[in-house]
């Protein structure tokens, strides 16, 4: 494992002292890695976001709006993705 040097504010590393103390996490250590691994998973579930608002707006712009009713539309949303991959 690759070994960092960090500097923190003074309310950053009482906070990452008060979880080691509380048994939440056994090193600060740990606690750093489990922020980076929970960012790092938002990165990838915002660009799987930005990748299926493309694939509609090029969709859309090839075909034109989709012809749903407000709510249809929630329930296909609802749903979660029509037959197509598409809402």
């Amino acid at each position: 494992m690759a070994r960092q040097s960090i500097s923190l504010t003074k309310p950053n590393d009482e906070w990452l002292k008060s979880l080691v103390e509380s048994e939440e996490y056994s090193s600060k250590s740990e606690v750093v890695n489990d922020l980076i691994r929970k960012e790092r998973f938002k990165q990838t579930e915002i660009e799987w976001l930005r990748a299926k608002l493309k694939k509609s707006e090029d969709r859309m712009a090839s075909e034109g709006p989709v012809d749903l009713t407000p709510k249809q539309l929630l329930k296909a949303i609802k749903k979660g993705v029509t037959k197509n991959d598409q809402v």
